[in-house]
């Protein structure tokens, strides 16, 4: 349920927001108060900031905290209710909905991948990756590997914790960015997202609850379902992080789990600071819920701020749990991950692995040794190469697409695009036909939010990134006459 309180400070100003920044002040006050209401609750709904299933404040409570009579906000449901955003039943309060989905009749089908291969001709940048290509120590990485290898031979190779070498290297990382770690706190994975599983997989069950922030990375939300848990999501605000949001979801829900990426958030870019931190394991603390902290990101600080602690450092047991991947810093290709707990969950983490998988490939886990050894080199090219990189997204996107709004964030691979209509999953079924790639917004939400979002990755060098965005702003204007047009009026007036 979303409090009155916390509704109220997410409408802001409502009375004077209109869908679209044209509108002017006299079209603004000729709006009925109700009509305006119904609207920026609409709007928070698109944005993914209202969860979908989640119950809102009963008129009365949302009328004493607007200071509006009981009548506007009845108005306001009842419309929001008709065009299909609330669903309500007799004795219980109204829930957020989504109306049938409108398909907009400008978007063509997406080609096939196989005609995309049948027309080699017309490129295709693919803009649903966030990832870079390898660094030039890659090789040296591999010929480091190749020379250790010969230690392991008389082994049978599998090793389901990991080379000690490559724990004593992440043991040292952690303790020099405050957080002090041994080896056997490090259990090797085949990347972050086998990590996230193999915990699930000991620390959920069936039908429990994992909360998660929204919007986030696609794979963890797939990966708690795939175990049979339920994610329930906590809207993000445009700053960052609703810690008191998730104080009272996980009493609400008596959540066990949430998984989160304080680190550059994946899509927004977003930096959880050093107090917000502190209060996120204290919240896991005084809730005994468990947090899956993904660091796969934290390489890739863009910013002029100092980078924090781990939230691990602010834990007092074992509530904070972290994983992190060698891929966002270094390489895709490169499938090492790590889990850093206590040595009595990476005990458990052991027992099950074997269902799923015997062990990390030595050759890749050497290699990742001799980067880390070398990460301060490697890593300050490439947050060079990602500022550069990200200043040419933002600049062409103001040049074509001037009405998108975009928050740079702090960090991270990705803008986190926020268009002035709903229509991501029209923009990116429509996009290979002019060549680019696009992963929608409800990707990374659930049950449809984020229509009016779109992830825009920096990963490609400069002048693919300005061939995109014109051929996505070609794609954006053809989708219907209409379709760069704000949301509709729920009501003429």
């Amino acid at each position: 349920m979303i409090g009155a309180a916390s509704l109220t400070r997410d409408l802001g100003r409502w009375r004077n927001e209109e869908p679209g920044a044209a509108a002017d002040s006299a079209k603004r006050s000729a709006r009925p108060a109700y009509v305006a209401l119904a609207e920026s609750i609409r709007l928070l709904i698109h944005d993914g900031r209202a969860p979908l299933g989640v119950a809102l404040p009963s008129e009365r409570d949302l009328a004493t905290s607007l200071a509006v009579s009981r009548t506007t906000v009845t108005s306001a449901y009842t419309l929001l209710r008709e065009h299909g955003y609330l669903i309500s039943r007799q004795g219980s309060r109204s829930t957020v909905a989504l109306p049938p989905t409108v398909v907009h009749d400008g978007a063509k089908p997406a080609r096939s991948i196989l005609a995309m291969m049948a027309q080699p001709e017309l490129p295709t940048i693919d803009m649903t990756y966030a990832a870079m290509a390898a660094p030039p120590q890659m090789t040296e990485a591999y010929s480091f590997a190749l020379q250790g290898l010969p230690t392991y031979l008389g082994t049978h190779g599998m090793d389901p914790v990991g080379v000690l070498m490559l724990r004593e290297a992440l043991a040292r990382r952690y303790t020099e960015r405050g957080l002090p770690t041994d080896p056997e706190q490090i259990l090797i994975t085949l990347g972050a997202q086998h990590g996230l599983r193999l915990l699930l997989n000991v620390l959920t069950t069936p039908a429990e609850r994992v909360l998660i922030e929204h919007p986030t990375y696609p794979n963890a939300i797939e990966a708690i379902r795939d175990v049979g848990a339920r994610p329930v999501p906590v809207p993000m605000r445009p700053d960052g992080w609703d810690l008191d949001g998730i104080r009272s979801a996980a009493r609400q829900t008596a959540a066990s789990v949430a998984y989160l990426i304080p680190d550059f958030n994946n899509p927004t870019g977003h930096l959880l600071d050093t107090e917000g931190r502190a209060e996120l394991a204290a919240i896991a603390r005084e809730t005994r819920m468990t947090v899956i902290v993904d660091e796969s990101m934290v390489d890739l600080n863009l910013s002029d701020l100092e980078s924090p602690p781990p939230v691990a450092a602010f834990a007092r047991n074992s509530e904070i749990v972290t994983i992190g991947s060698a891929s966002k810093s270094f390489w895709g290709g490169l499938r090492v991950g790590w889990v850093r707990a206590n040595q009595s969950l990476i005990t458990k983490l052991l027992g099950t692995r074997s269902t799923v998988d015997l062990g990390t490939p030595v050759m890749d886990q050497l290699a990742t040794v001799h980067l880390l050894r070398h990460a301060d080199e490697i890593l300050t090219a490439r947050r060079a190469q990602l500022r550069s990189r990200r200043a040419a997204l933002l600049e062409t996107l103001a040049e074509e697409l001037p009405d998108w709004y975009v928050n740079p964030g702090a960090g991270g691979m990705s803008l986190w695009a926020q268009l002035p209509a709903p229509v991501s999953t029209a923009l990116a079924a429509t996009a290979p036909n002019h060549g680019v790639l696009l992963a929608a917004g409800p990707r990374f939400g659930v049950q449809g939010a984020f229509e009016r979002f779109i992830r825009l990755p920096f990963t490609h060098e400069e002048p693919d990134i300005r061939i995109a965005v014109k051929s996505i702003a070609t794609a954006y204007q053809g989708l219907t006459p209409h379709a760069a047009d704000p949301l509709a009026p729920l009501i003429a007036y």
